[in-house]
């Protein structure tokens, strides 16, 4: 049965009820009424063949020298007050010799008709008869010996015909009301079952950038839906926090360009004050284009950072020796750690399978942040080691600790820490962002620990990452690399 494409899924169910209830009632019924009708015919078959034999007995077993006139009678007085039973003999010729209740009979079995072998029913005089045939050895001294009788019985069956139409009536009156009962208990069983899905859809309905904190009750679903509600919940979750982080970063990157715009328009506005010289002109395009270079890196990094969320910075696959990418930046900061009276030193060694470029990017951004909050006369350590299937990279650098509030946020976008950490540099606080989605897109995990010392505003900052050594989380994510002094924190 095909079902309209438009029903609900409530009333599909209360149809289904109503046709699975009612196609078993109706096997049940079918196979009650065969069998009441099935107990009928044995019944009317014994009342035959015993009528039958009281017939042949009253005929046969009399007196022997009796007339059959005389047998005849007595089945008048046997079958007194039967009034469902007829009788009727007929002789060798065909001739009618004794009827009892002839009105059961046939004009043409009246007239000498032959019935078939076995019960006939027909139908007379609006009664609905049964009847049987059997042929009865008159004994020796009747007057007609040897002669043979052709007995006929009938029953009325009206009463049976009768109970069977109301039996099926009642089935039939049974069944209907209760394929609607299963209908309608299907029907509020399916309506009460669907109810959370009902408050998914009006939640789902109500939803706007406002309301994201909405969630559904999982305690009040059935099992079958809890899955779904759950599912509709940590959707939620994750788009208000989505929406809650691009509102955050919206307003973080409005602050940030709002610095680079104000400075330009300030020197632009001085600059045309009055009439200047071509030096002074020079020197002020010469700020502006540090102003320039600053947005574009701060929108580079936000495009490599977007790249990288979504999945999208295909990565070549090459062996990368740490220790010499650490190397080579050492070599490359050599002159600013100079000049700030800061020692970078590099011990262990070891190799993993990743894009050389963006490693050196990472490490780059993690000894850039270290150069710059290492006070002067301090350290920076660069530590690597192999760990079962990682390698591990340690870069402690001495200085002021990070405070614990600040740990979990420092890879942010954005974050800088407190006031006197934003004076030690012009980084816009994406160093450490897009370090972490290099090490997430690598299949790598970071974290930071920051440790104080006894002395005042002393302390020991630790970063650590661990990758896989087969460079086993192939996001597959690839974009512009930076130079190595872009992105610093």
């Amino acid at each position: 049965m095909r079902l309209p494409p438009g029903l609900s899924l409530t009333a599909r169910l209360a149809l289904l009820f109503a046709a699975l209830t009612a196609s078993l009632l109706i096997t049940v019924g079918v196979v009650i009424g065969r069998a009441v009708e099935h107990h009928f015919q044995e019944l009317d078959d014994h009342e035959l063949v015993g009528k039958l034999t009281l017939v042949a007995n009253l005929v046969q077993g009399a007196d022997p020298g009796l007339p059959l006139a005389e047998r005849l009678l007595r089945l008048d007085d046997a079958f007194a007050g039967h009034d469902m039973v007829a009788v009727l003999l007929r002789g060798a010729d065909g001739r009618v010799l004794h009827a009892i209740h002839p009105g059961f009979f046939t004009p043409a079995q009246l007239a000498g008709a032959q019935m078939p072998i076995g019960n006939t029913e027909w139908a007379q005089d609006g009664h609905q008869v049964i009847g049987r045939a059997a042929r009865i050895e008159l004994p020796a001294g009747t007057g007609a010996a040897g002669e043979a009788l052709t007995a006929l019985v009938a029953l009325d069956i009206s009463h049976h015909i009768h109970f069977l139409d109301e039996l099926r009536r009642g089935l039939w009156l049974g069944i209907s009301a209760a394929a609607i009962a299963a209908a309608l208990l299907g029907w509020l069983a399916a309506h009460r079952g669907l109810a959370p899905l009902r408050r998914v859809t009006a939640t789902a309905r109500h939803l706007s950038a406002e309301r994201l904190g909405e969630r559904l009750v999982e305690d009040a679903a059935p099992a079958e839906v809890r899955e779904l509600v759950e599912a509709f919940n940590g959707m939620l979750a994750r788009l208000e926090a989505s929406f809650r982080r691009l509102s955050d970063f919206s307003a973080d990157i409005a602050h940030e360009l709002r610095t680079p715009v104000s400075n330009l328009m300030t020197q632009t506005q001085v600059a045309l004050a009055r009439s200047r010289s071509a030096d002074e002109y020079r020197e002020v395009l010469a700020s502006n284009m540090e102003e320039y270079e600053r947005i574009a890196r701060m929108v580079a990094d936000m495009l490599f950072l977007a790249q990288a969320e979504d999945g999208r910075l295909p990565r070549a696959s090459e062996t990368v020796v740490l220790a010499d990418e650490a190397a080579a930046l050492i070599e490359f900061y050599d002159a600013l750690a100079e000049a700030q009276e800061v020692r970078i030193t590099v011990e262990g060694a070891a190799s993993v399978r990743g894009d050389r470029l963006m490693l050196r990017r990472a490490l780059s951004n993690l000894l850039s942040n270290a150069l710059r909050h290492t006070p002067a006369g301090g350290g920076i350590r660069i530590r690597l080691r192999h760990d079962g299937g990682e390698a591990e990279v340690r870069i402690d650098n001495d200085g002021e600790p990070i405070p614990p509030e600040q740990l979990e946020r420092i890879f942010d976008r954005f974050h800088r820490g407190s006031a006197d950490r934003r004076r030690h540099g012009e980084g816009a606080g994406l160093g450490l962002a897009i370090t972490r989605s290099i090490v997430h897109a690598h299949g790598g995990r970071i974290w930071a620990s920051s440790a104080a010392a006894s002395a005042p505003h002393t302390g020991t900052t630790t970063f650590t990452l661990r990758l896989p050594v087969d460079g086993g989380a192939s996001r597959q994510l690839a974009a512009p690399h930076g130079s190595l002094q872009e992105s610093a924190t």
